[in-house]
């Protein structure tokens, strides 16, 4: 058997990044962010009603401006098909309809103080910023300026950090600087060092990619606004969505690159997504084809789903067929956990197909004849999109799940 170690929070061998910055969970929840009438409602309805479309799952009540979407997956659906199970469960993305943001929120313009702490309680954002002129829409800043919007809400959150900092510092000074506390004196410099590029050099905490694994555990005690992962969603006119093309997409493409560089800018269209989506199938495909056009809701999803870190494995039988979400980087064990804490507990080893391998052998008995079936102990990392049969011991009876 092998020797019990601490499950480590993030593997050492993985080959992926170093700690996340973030909130450790899988229930995390990625917000909608933008200054008034940018279409973040409509957006929101369009995900809200593609939740309908999941069918026998449980719903839980959540407030008005949430919604659980369901992650579109060929796999599931496949899954789905092959083993016609009674019950259906698919991945979710929490998302969460945050009011309009308005210049001066972080001293609290507006619902300025309500719609900062939604934010401090999501884990990545959806920055939505409008680039569709329209006479019955009124602009809150006067005129149609993607640029210029995106960087009021950066400030503002940069503001509310600048403000959270501040205080966190003069406490740190006090305990470890004039109190002599070594043990903080750490935390301190640190925080002078967040200080600095937030105050100072006026930028994001994401923007910086040099963080150290202790300067991670700091900026995740505290959760800075401007740690958060954005993706920018441009919500364009249906025309200019159809022809690709808009006097705004260059800039702010150009923007984003020299100051978040990496983050994805996602073009679409509330409009149009509005549209498909009182379709039927038929009306769908009809309409996306004489268009030259498609639905990128499928995308969005996926891309805020994997900001914030998550993938999931699959259980699959005819009782259930199931995505279960778990944190990048999970180990067996921890996975197993997911499902139940005595699996975790007792865990003996995971049996893991890959999807791709089971759909073109076509069976799991075509899989294990092939020598593709793998038995994986403690030490495995759960990948994106693996099937999972675990087995583990309870104390009272050896029993195989």
């Amino acid at each position: 058997m092998a020797p019990k170690k601490m499950p480590p929070k993030k593997g050492g061998e993985a080959p992926k990044q170093p700690p996340l910055i973030g909130r450790f969970g899988t229930s995390l929840k990625i917000g909608i962010v933008g200054l008034p009438n940018v279409g973040k409602s409509t957006f929101f309805n369009v995900l809200t009603k593609s939740q309908a479309a999941a069918e026998n799952f449980p719903f839980c009540t959540i407030d008005p401006n949430e919604s659980r979407v369901p992650i579109p997956d060929e796999r599931f659906d496949y899954l789905c098909q092959f083993h016609k199970p009674a019950s259906k469960v698919p991945a979710f993305l929490n998302v969460v309809d945050i009011a309009g943001l308005v210049k001066g929120a972080h001293a609290g313009q507006g619902l300025g103080n309500a719609f900062l702490s939604h934010i401090n309680a999501c884990d990545a954002i959806f920055h939505m910023t409008r680039a569709f002129e329209d006479e019955d829409i009124i602009h809150v800043e006067g005129n149609v300026d993607p640029v210029r919007d995106i960087e009021i809400i950066h400030e503002e959150l940069r503001l509310k950090d600048e403000e959270l900092i501040g205080p966190i510092i003069d406490k740190l000074e006090k305990v470890a600087v004039r109190g002599g506390d070594k043990k903080l004196k750490p935390e301190y410099d640190i925080m002078c060092k967040i200080k600095n590029w937030v105050e100072d050099e006026k930028k994001h905490v994401r923007y910086c990619h040099e963080w150290n694994d202790k300067e991670i555990e700091v900026l995740n005690k505290y959760l800075f606004l401007t740690s958060k992962p954005m993706i920018y969603l441009v919500n364009l006119s249906e025309k200019d969505y159809i022809r690709k093309k808009n006097k705004w997409l260059v800039k702010i493409k150009e923007w984003v690159d020299s100051h978040d560089p990496g983050a994805m800018v996602i073009p679409f269209s509330g409009g149009l997504e509005l549209k498909l989506q009182d379709m039927s199938d038929e009306e769908k495909e009809k309409y996306t084809e004489e268009h030259k056009t498609q639905s990128v809701l499928t995308k969005i999803i996926k891309s805020g789903y994997a900001a914030l870190q998550l993938e999931y494995f699959f259980t699959a039988g005819p009782d259930e067929v199931r995505a279960w979400t778990i944190r990048k980087g999970t180990k067996a064990p921890q996975a197993a956990g997911k499902i139940h804490s005595d699996f975790e507990k007792g865990f003996i080893m995971a049996e893991v197909m890959k999807f791709q391998d089971f759909k073109e052998e076509g069976s799991e008995s075509a899989v294990k004849a092939a020598g593709k079936y793998r038995q994986q102990g403690r030490n495995y990392t759960v990948e994106d999109g693996d099937i999972i049969f675990f087995k583990f011991n309870t104390p009272n009876q050896p029993k195989k799940k």
